[in-house]
């Protein structure tokens, strides 16, 4: 028979957490329409249960009635567009989360001491956009090879995304060392997806198959399938349990499972449970 295991660290984070209570909790008590200032985490399964609760994804808060709740999303947004959302007169709520802030904060602090700044991250991603909005004229670098054509001063800060694999900032620390004075760097790695991604190591290295469950669009959710793909070749990013295929399972006697940070605890059980059926 075979065995399915979960990692002991998966699945939807504090940041999370915090932003679906705040999301949920203003649907219940709205009298006006609730809004999210872009998809409130990355996980479309979820943000269509939040529209069936009455909380729609808006990308401009002009696009909001006049009175409503808006919340800003977990990976936080520009200084611009919720000064634009009170602007209208909007009920802002905060969902941003707490250790994203911790980035926009010293990413600011970095660029008022006089560091030029970069943001180790995905360039698109909305956590770096944010970030990059309390820092304006920060640069982002999406690995090492990113680091070689800027042109950098004397002093030079680093934070990175929450999301980030310590691997790839390490290697932008490195392509840094000697190609400035003096070199600041904040490792602002959320320690729920470090863990998270040693947790789906271990357990990769002892499997046939891994899972890995999570929004398709979400980064830590791929990164974790990076991580996992590193030590077991077959694993597989899925959205949904629905997805999972049995043929994937040939010969596999032991099958990991695990999920990205906005992932919720049922997703994950459901996977089991699919794992287990099939």
């Amino acid at each position: 028979m075979r065995e399915v295991r979960v990692a002991h660290e998966s699945g939807a984070c504090f940041g999370v957490e915090r932003a679906l209570r705040l999301a949920y909790e203003a649907a219940e008590e709205a009298t006006a329409p609730v809004y999210t200032l872009g998809p409130l985490i990355h996980n479309p399964l979820v943000i269509a249960d939040l529209g069936r609760a009455g909380v729609t994804p808006v990308e401009d808060p002009l696009d909001a009635e006049e009175g409503a709740t808006l919340l800003l999303r977990a990976h936080g947004v520009t200084p611009e567009l919720e000064q634009r959302a009170r602007e209208r007169g909007l009920k802002v709520v905060d969902a941003t989360c707490p250790f994203v802030k911790k980035v926009h904060a010293g990413a600011r602090n970095l660029m008022e001491q006089g560091y030029d700044v970069l943001v180790a991250g995905e360039k698109g991603h909305p956590e770096v956009e944010g970030t990059v909005g309390h820092a304006p004229g920060a640069h982002v670098v999406g690995g090492a090879g990113d680091v070689e054509s800027l042109e950098l001063g004397r002093r030079v800060g680093v934070v990175s995304q929450t999301t980030l694999t310590h691997g790839v900032l390490r290697d932008v620390v490195a392509a840094l060392v000697g190609r400035c004075e003096e070199l600041h760097v904040m490792d602002t790695i959320c320690e729920a997806t470090n863990r998270r991604q040693t947790a789906a190591a271990e357990l990769a290295r002892e499997v046939d198959v891994m899972v890995v469950v999570g929004g398709l669009n979400s980064a830590n959710t791929t990164h974790l399938a990076d991580v996992c793909r590193m030590e077991c070749p077959r694993t597989y990013h899925v959205e949904s349990a629905s997805h999972i295929r049995a043929d994937w399972l040939e010969d596999a006697s032991a099958i990991g499972v695990t999920a990205g940070a906005s992932t919720p605890a049922e997703h994950i059980r459901e996977a089991v449970k699919v794992l287990q059926t099939l």
